[in-house]
């Protein structure tokens, strides 16, 4: 039987808070009337976390667990719950009890009722540190929300619901799995957010750092050249080659006309070289941009991948053949 809902949760050495947040997930569940599945994900855990799940697994056949061989990331952990979920609706939940399982039902109703395909957690009441945490998510939230089109306060609470038919296709890599509502947009989904409970972290300690701000600017770049250049690329750097390319003949057109009709020496001016280099990076770009388009078409048609979203197909049955 399909369950209605595949938790997934990844965790890394939170031995500290296994118990409980088993605990606290299968009693929210269990009460919350719907069929469910909890899929827990080890991430290349070194305490014992994997051998607390385990021996929880052993009595609940509701819980599923996957051990990776080493530290993959959360990202990698996220895309193999993905895979292994068999629930129609697949919900993402940290490991270390800051999100609040209560908030599940309500999220799921706005799903289930109100048509949603995606509905997002939002921390407006956050329990972390000012400067090391709250202040990075705030820009990092602003600045995602610009670059992608996709205007959410928290792309950084893991707490989300989905339908499985949009979060199962996706191809998650780097540090992508909090673009997620992002990436999804391109198949015409709609998506909400909804305030939730946050808490402070009582036990285990933070995988989250500053230098993730880093890396989470960098994945932006990909995710904003997938949502907008992917099945165009000649678009982005045919742009930037024409551009480059038209400042750096008009500044040959210049020195040209300086040295031919005023008869000045040129060849010792910065400026030539600028030229010049303009010219040949313009040309660059373009043939790197027919080169993406022939990538880009390889990609699609090898896999058969179609470059449109259905959401649903209305037509009248076909007529049964009329008996002789």
């Amino acid at each position: 039987m399909t369950p209605e809902l595949s938790i997934v949760v990844p965790v890394l050495n939170e031995s500290p808070n296994v118990k409980d947040l088993y605990d606290e997930l299968t009693t929210t569940l269990v009460n919350g009337g719907r069929s469910y599945e909890i899929i827990v994900i080890d991430d290349g855990s070194t305490d014992d976390t994997f051998a607390r799940f385990a021996a929880l697994q052993a009595r609940d056949p509701h819980l599923r667990v996957i051990r990776f061989r080493r530290n993959f990331g959360q990202t990698a952990a996220f895309a193999a719950g993905f895979a292994y979920a068999r629930g129609k609706m697949v919900v993402t939940v940290d490991g270390d009890l800051q999100n609040d399982p209560a908030d599940i039902k309500r999220m799921a109703d706005k799903i289930e009722h109100q048509g949603f395909d995606i509905v997002c957690g939002w921390r407006k009441d956050r329990k972390d540190r000012m400067f090391t945490r709250r202040i990075p998510s705030i820009l990092a939230n602003k600045l995602i929300s610009w670059a992608t089109g996709v205007e959410l306060h928290d792309y950084g609470c893991s707490l989300k619901v989905f339908r499985s038919e949009v979060v199962k296709p996706l191809r998650l890599y780097g540090e992508m799995h909090r673009f997620l509502p992002a990436i999804a947009s391109q198949f015409g989904v709609r998506i909400d957010e909804m305030i939730v409970n946050h808490r402070a972290r009582v036990a285990g300690t933070s995988k989250y750092g500053l230098s993730r701000t880093i890396r989470v600017v960098l994945d932006l770049l990909t995710v904003k050249f997938l949502l907008n250049y992917s099945t165009r690329p000649l678009q982005i750097f045919g742009l930037l080659g024409f551009a480059a390319g038209s400042l750096g003949g008009v500044i040959m057109a210049w020195l040209a006309y300086v040295r031919l009709i005023e008869r000045q020496a040129i060849a010792d001016r910065p400026l030539l070289l600028l030229g010049m280099l303009l010219l040949f990076i313009g040309v660059q770009l373009v043939t790197f941009g027919l080169l993406a388009e022939l990538l880009a078409r390889t990609y699609y048609e090898s896999q058969n991948k179609p470059v449109y979203a259905i959401r649903e197909i209305r037509q009248t049955p076909e007529l049964a053949p009329v008996e002789q």
